[in-house]
Parts: C-alpha cells; structure tokens; sequence
C-alpha cells in the first residue's frame, strides 16, 4: 500500500472551510449561502490596484526579487513610517501572503519537535501552519468571560520549557478581536527577552481597531529589537486577499538572511500581485478611513441584532473582523452543519466557523462560533434573524 506520511494525515483541517462541502450542496439546491465563516472583505480594493490588475499592459509575467522588488519595500516602508514604525527595505521580505510569512519564520526558528506558546483561542491556521513544521503549539487559555484579554504572564511564563522557541500573538486577534495593550506586548516582549526566545506579532488587522487605545506594533518596541519577527499581509486592509502579498519583517539580520534561503526556493512572490499591492498602498487616506468606519459600523449592527437574540452571547471586539459567539446548543459544529444541511428560511442560511477548530486544547469552544462581520449591514441583520429561527427549529428537534 502506497504511503502517506503521518504528518500529512495528522494535518487538521480547516474549521473556516470545513463545511464548503455542504455549503455548495446547499447552493446547489438554490439556497442562498451568507458566507460569516470566512474573512472575505466584500468592499472594493483601491481603484488604484484594479488599474493595474485591469491595464498593466505587460506582455510576460517574469520572475521578480525573492526579497520582493526593492520598490514595493520602500513603499511598505513608507506606510510603516506614517505609523512611527522605522525600519529599512532590508528588514522586509515579501512573502506569498501572511501565511508565507509565518510559515517561514517557523522554518527558521523552530527544529521537528520545538515549540511555540499561543494564547487561544487563535488563527485556527496557526495549528496547520505548526503541524506541517512538526512544531508543537502550546496552548495558554484566554476567557470569553473577559473577552480573551492576555492570560496572566506567570501562566504564560510557567508554559516555557527548554523547547519553547516563540511565543506568538494576532493583534488585533483574529478569531476574538481583541486588542493586546501597549503594556500587555511589552509584558511579553519582557518574557522573551528574559527567556531569550522570540516574540511572533500577526499584525494583519493594524488599521481596524474600534476602541480608543490606538494599536501598538512589537515593531515599536526597542527592547524587542533582536527579538521580535511582525507578520503582515495586504489582504484584509485592501481587500487583496487573492494578490496572496504579504511580508515578514525583522530587524534580526540573522533571522531575516536565513528566512531569504526559503524565499530563494520559492523563487519570488507573485509579480501582478506585488504591482496592485504596491499601487495599493498608494490610495489616499480617505480610502482606509472608510473602510474602517464600514467594519466599524458592521460590527455594531451586528453585535446589537445578536444580543437580542435569547440564550446567545456575544464577545465585544476592539479590532479586526470579528468576534466569538457562544450559541445555546452543545456542539456548535453539529448546529452548523444542520444550517447548511436541514435548515433555510426564506431561501436563505447561514454559514459560520466553528470556533473549537480556532482552540488547541481539546473540548474548549464547542458552543462558539467565529463570526466575521464582513457583509454589508442589511445582510448581517438578515443573518441575525436566520441564526434566531434556526437555533429554535434546532433546539426542538
């Protein structure tokens, strides 16, 4: 019998695409599908990017810098600096999206068998990304009852072995939406200077945060310096998920020359993707601004329709798309599948994440589901009446 390898029949699957299968069956029989499972923006990249997806007048698609064409980096470097971030061309490598960029660093940092220290729930990719490494995740748990604020730092700090090689955070986080305070990363960055391990930011959602606390990046952090690998993407902010553009940044040269081997084998990033991502960031101001006021006002609808909702409880996210909801039914996968299965109204369901996939440790999260408020308003209200009439039909089978 042909072999498959154990760590690829060990690879866990995706809780954000889990249930495609049943969402297409469900389509397929005319149902219309409200797609919260996945952080798919549905509002328009830059005009600037389409342009040049639409009219680049290129003849060939060539190989470009494995590091990513010094251009782009300068560019990416100016938008750091209009967040008092200072770095140079050199500490950026461009990556095949942010999961290049933190597939890569584990390649780097971490031998089969090392492991890294995650507060969870957490990016479920996270888990695969470790797996197909042969790292060990080590789960530290964050509570719903308090909006998965960072476990205290001796919980963190007692979880470190002789193995641990990174602790790694998304800030803001992407399933929860909370916010890490500057305090709260300098807490960490302490612990990994003190350990002499590094310290791992996803700062893929920085423009999104809906609080008065403004988002402070491990970049700032001076202690950091040697320590410290940000993880970013053009994905979400511009809604260039598929121009697959994103970049590790170190100021570590050790860590980033190394990294570029890895990048050599890939030979480069996507060449019309680094053009639209590049002009990109070149949209004026107004262009984010009203991006972050349309989540921002989403979110509201959202977290209002479903805390009218009865047995439902909803986290309130500081940042990012999303937020945890903890549904009144034992196996929030099992009422999840019912949706996309034996369940419409008018028409219509509903398809969110299953949010045990987002948690490492066994049997936590299995009443919640990760919701991302990434449809227009009028759809997530919708969306909230359909969860309401489906957890009834459910409840009474």
């Amino acid at each position: 019998m042909l072999k498959i390898s154990k760590k690829g029949l060990e690879l866990p699957s995706s809780p954000i695409r889990k249930l495609i299968a049943y969402a297409d069956e469900a389509k397929s029989r005319g149902v219309e599908v409200l797609h919260l499972n996945i952080g798919q923006p549905d509002i328009e990249a830059p005009k600037e990017a389409m342009d040049i997806v639409q009219n680049h007048g290129l003849k060939l698609l060539s190989y470009g810098s494995s590091q990513g064409d010094l251009s782009y980096r300068r560019k990416l470097c100016q938008y750091y600096q209009n967040h008092d971030i200072s770095i140079k061309p050199d500490d950026i490598i461009v990556t095949t999206g942010a999961s290049e960029a933190l597939s890569f660093t584990l390649n780097v940092i971490c031998d089969a068998g090392d492991q890294i220290i995650i507060p969870e729930p957490f990016y479920a990719n996270y888990n695969g990304f470790a797996a197909a490494n042969s790292v060990e995740v080590i789960p530290v748990v964050s509570f719903f009852e308090n909006q998965f604020e960072l476990p205290p730092l001796e919980k963190l700090e007692e979880r470190i072995t002789d193995r641990t090689r990174a602790i790694l955070i998304c800030n803001p986080s992407n399933p929860t939406g909370y916010l890490y305070s500057e305090k709260e990363v300098e807490d960490l960055v302490d612990l990994a200077v003190k350990h002499d391990i590094y310290i791992i930011v996803d700062e893929v959602y920085r423009e999104f945060i809906y609080t008065d606390n403004s988002h402070f990046s491990i970049l700032k952090s001076e202690k950091a310096s040697q320590h410290a690998v940000m993880i970013d993407s053009v994905s979400k902010r511009y809604s260039l998920c598929g121009a697959r553009v994103g970049c590790i940044i170190s100021k570590n040269k050790t860590l980033m020359s190394t990294a570029l081997k890895f990048a050599h084998l890939r030979l480069s990033p996507p060449t019309l993707g680094l053009m639209a991502s590049e002009a990109a960031i070149s949209a004026p101001p107004s262009y984010l601004k009203g991006v972050k006021r349309a989540y921002e006002k989403r979110k509201d609808v959202t977290i209002a329709a479903l805390k009218k909702i009865e047995g439902v409880k909803v986290s309130s996210p500081m940042g990012a798309f999303y937020c945890i909801v903890k549904l009144p039914v034992e196996s929030a996968e099992d009422f999840s599948k019912f949706l996309l299965t034996d369940f419409e109204d008018q028409g219509q369901t509903v398809m969110f994440a299953p949010a045990a996939g987002f948690y490492s440790s066994p049997e936590l999260g299995k009443d919640q589901v990760r919701l991302a408020f990434v449809l227009q308003s009028n759809k997530l209200k919708r969306a909230a009446e359909i969860l309401e009439k489906a957890l009834t039909a459910y409840n009474n089978l």
